[in-house]
């Protein structure tokens, strides 16, 4: 296989062994393989750079190597579906395979083991945690549960809790969820449009808070379990989200719910004077047919 495609993740039901099978074994190794010499990383890299493409000449030129080493480089890139060439006149154009992007950083989460299947929602809810509509009598419980995520410096770039009328304004109406224990709210998802514009209407972006005080009791994963459910059935075709890299648990958490790492933007804010990455995760929903609702208890597209 030379597609960078993503290979199929096992199934849920899978015993938590072997989690990679030896034809996507196979395939990660020639990539890995593949990017195993300097000058081809610099290679692929000037290549990615340069979206409209970039000629042998002006590889060599960069690169300050020899036309042939060029070629030989591009033609173990291009085998590997790294890159794609094409002729332009008399000249040889190399141009980046734009699943690499998504491609690599995949197969780098699926070999560190924190990449888990990728099924509609997580399956193994805790018994205590209720998940219900948001009403309004619960706007002071949740404005205090995003302070305390705040003040973790690892949830958002946000440093105030917002007005309660601008979150009112910015959130889906009917895609907002709080998390209760013995009747006590401890955790709020929302989701929000990702774009004014009509062509985006079925891409939202979702945030999930937990409190303090009952971090680590699946709250968390029950919020976005009733999340992307609720919004398949609502014809939402991609929730979308980003997450600082130092918050592991979250990744983790959006991963068991069918988000896919998309890739690291890097220094895209500062937060109390310093350049944070965030990483941009996505899950679509398992259909192609925008405006529809969508098989809640299908897998998610793996591509």
């Amino acid at each position: 296989m030379t597609s960078l495609d993503m290979p199929t993740v096992r199934d849920s039901a899978a015993p938590r062994v072997d989690a990679l099978s030896i034809d996507d074994a196979t395939t990660y190794a020639e990539w890995f393989s593949c990017l195993a010499e300097p000058t081809r990383v610099r290679l692929l890299h000037l290549v990615a750079t340069r979206p409209t493409g970039i000629t042998v000449g002006e590889l060599t030129e960069a690169l300050g190597i020899t036309q042939p080493t060029v070629s030989h480089h591009v033609r173990k890139l291009a085998d590997v579906g790294f890159v794609g060439v094409h002729k332009s006149g008399t000249s040889t154009v190399v141009t980046v395979n734009p699943a690499c992007c998504t491609g690599l950083p995949h197969a780098a989460d699926a070999v560190m083991g924190v990449l888990t299947p990728r099924p509609c929602c997580p399956s193994d809810l805790p018994a205590d945690v209720s998940v219900r509509a948001m009403t309004d009598d619960d706007w002071d419980a949740v404005c205090r549960i995003y302070g305390e995520g705040i003040a973790t410096g690892n949830a958002t770039f946000a440093t105030e809790v917002p007005a309660r009328e601008y979150l009112d304004a910015t959130w889906l109406s009917t895609h907002r969820w709080v998390a209760e224990i013995d009747g006590e709210v401890v955790g709020w998802a929302a989701l929000a449009p990702a774009s004014s514009r009509d062509c985006y209407a079925g891409v939202a972006e979702n945030s999930v808070y937990v409190a303090e005080v009952a971090r680590g009791r699946g709250v968390g994963k029950s919020l976005l379990h009733r999340q992307v459910i609720a919004a398949d059935a609502d014809g939402l075709w991609m929730v979308q989200t980003s997450i600082f890299p130092e918050n592991r648990a979250s990744i983790a958490l959006h991963h068991s719910a069918g988000f896919r790492t998309v890739g690291v933007r890097e220094r895209i804010a500062v937060l109390d004077g310093v350049w944070r990455d965030t990483v941009l995760l996505e899950r679509r929903a398992a259909t192609d047919s925008p405006g529809t609702a969508a098989d809640s208890c299908g897998p998610a597209d793996c591509r």
